[in-house]
């Protein structure tokens, strides 16, 4: 499935979490490394889109990069106008989408499993969204249209807007994971909790 590319917003200003987060450990990785590790096998690069702080995102990048071998491209992006919202990080990493198939996530949603994203992948429609208790969850999966359509919105929108224009398709996944992100130190710590009981040995 080479002709997939995911964007991971890492752009944000982490002011819940009391810490950069996405540097934050998570087992054997950091957060960041371990939403980056799910799409090994699935696509051909990952665009990292980063904002505030950064040289941080960089030079955790260039740990990965020499630390682990994976499979696809790793694009390090900055986005000058993150200030602007978490939508112009969207559109900076569409811009440099070349594949047909865009995996959609925030950095700070490691907690999904390898197995939902390669179910996602599958699916052919414009959006599908993984859905764990009736909620929508990470990562949404974006057809070349839907990446069209954001690239031509206004930058002062939202993915929101954009997506009421098409049908979104919920997948759902027994996958608690798909609705987990460490947006404060309450939920750094469940997500701790949350990797040793059901993923240290998956992952």
């Amino acid at each position: 499935m080479t002709n997939i590319e995911a964007i991971i917003l890492a752009a944000g200003y982490s002011s819940r979490a009391n810490a950069y987060k996405m540097t934050l450990p998570l087992g054997h990785m950091t957060v960041l490394e371990q939403t980056i590790s799910k799409f090994e096998g699935l696509i051909s690069k990952v665009i990292i889109v980063a904002g505030f702080q950064a040289e941080i995102i960089q030079a955790e990048i260039a740990k990965i990069s020499s630390k682990n071998a994976y499979s696809f491209e790793m694009k390090f992006v900055y986005n000058e106008n993150f200030n602007q919202g978490m939508f112009s990080s969207i559109q900076k990493g569409c811009s440099e989408v070349n594949a047909q198939t865009i995996l959609l996530t925030p950095g700070d949603c490691p907690l999904v499993k390898k197995e939902t994203v390669q179910l996602i992948a599958k699916h052919k429609e414009d959006v599908v969204i993984p859905s764990f208790n009736y909620k929508g969850g990470h990562p949404i999966k974006l057809s070349s249209d839907v990446k069209r359509k954001i690239l031509e919105t206004d930058p002062t929108s939202n993915l929101r807007m954009v997506l009421a224009n098409y049908d979104k398709n919920y997948l759902n996944v027994n996958d608690p994971g798909v609705l987990m992100d460490v947006d404060t130190p309450e939920d750094y710590q469940e997500a701790i909790d949350y990797f040793k009981t059901k993923m240290a040995y998956t992952t």
